[in-house]
């Protein structure tokens, strides 16, 4: 994790030969683990004692359950009570309940997959790069190793 204002210039990363991803966040806290599941457009969320609130913006990614997922971003929510909240998906569609996903009350910068390749990967973001205003925090499943470069 890397706290104030930085510029995601540069990824490399290298998967392990079991489907590995990378999502990068703009928050100083750990990300939060949950669950979901999809129906039609809605994504509904739960984790326990979640302390959000209708209307709050939060950063999430998702793991494919049958090769799909809900769409990563940053959405609004709409709270159904302390344990779940729910969020309008760009696509529709059906997943099954208990599916992974991570989210944080911060934004959410980018995702990248490596399915079940072993060579290096990178993402250069020209320009000035990706701005994270908090902190550059990122997480990693199935990663053998990975660079950030950030100015």
């Amino acid at each position: 994790m890397v706290s104030g204002r930085v510029r995601l210039k540069n990824l490399i990363y290298c998967g392990n030969g079991t489907a590995g991803s990378i999502d990068v966040f703009d928050t100083t806290s750990t990300p939060v683990t949950a669950t979901y599941g999809r129906s039609g457009t809605t994504v509904t969320v739960t984790k326990t004692g979640h302390g959000l609130t209708t209307g709050q913006n939060v950063g999430i990614t998702y793991s494919p359950a049958s090769s799909v997922a809900a769409v990563a971003g940053n959405y609004v929510i709409t709270v159904v009570d302390a344990n779940t909240f729910t969020i309008t998906d760009l696509n529709s569609g059906t997943i099954a309940t208990g599916t992974a996903c991570i989210y944080t009350a911060d934004k959410w910068l980018t995702s990248y997959n490596t399915g079940t390749a072993l060579q290096p990967f990178q993402a250069i973001f020209s320009g000035e790069g990706i701005l994270a205003f908090n902190g550059v925090y990122v997480v990693v499943t199935n990663i053998t190793f990975q660079t950030i470069q950030y100015g």
